[in-house]
């Protein structure tokens, strides 16, 4: 589907060029989202929000991670000097906090990526509404992104207009 809808924008771009009876855009303006998705305020924000959010439980998973190293060095360093149900004990001690560390580690990993992809879905629509006021206000017929652009001036290149527009809506 994603194929299809490029093909379309394509030809409606290169019609413009080629045939300019066929489709007429008076103003075209370019941005290059992954730069604007990088340098707005918005974008910092969330990444801030993210890690004011997720850090305990990482430090929690650190930590864990630490404590099973010790766990793992006192086996290799004392097991042999250790009773057979000790050595028994603290293989089974290992074994199970190694479980409950790794259901941790996957639940962390999962919950950050559901909320990285909040995030980014809420900064891509304010990106959006930012691109469509700013077309709307120059009286802009098309915008363009880098995705299947071969070229674009930095003349027509408005990405640093957007960032601004981005700035003042904090």
């Amino acid at each position: 589907m994603k194929t299809w809808t490029a093909i379309v924008a394509s030809a409606l771009v290169y019609g413009a060029v080629l045939w300019p009876g066929v489709l007429v855009a008076q103003n075209v303006a370019f941005v290059t989202m992954n730069r604007i998705l990088e340098d707005s305020p918005q974008a910092a924000q969330a990444m801030r929000e993210l890690e004011r959010e997720f850090s305990p439980r990482d430090s929690q998973l650190v930590a864990e991670r630490e404590e099973l190293q010790k766990l793992r060095d006192r086996l290799e360093r004392e097991g042999e000097l250790m009773t057979a149900n000790q050595r028994a004990d603290l293989e089974r001690e290992f074994t199970a906090r190694s479980r409950e560390f790794r259901r941790a580690q996957e639940s962390f990993t999962e919950d950050l990526n559901v909320r990285r992809n909040e995030e980014l879905a809420k900064l891509q629509r304010m990106i959006n509404d930012a691109i469509i006021d700013l077309a709307r206000e120059r009286d802009i017929d098309l915008i363009l992104t880098e995705r299947n652009v071969l070229y674009s001036s930095e003349r027509i290149d408005i990405t640093d207009d957007i960032i601004a527009a981005m700035q003042r809506r904090r």
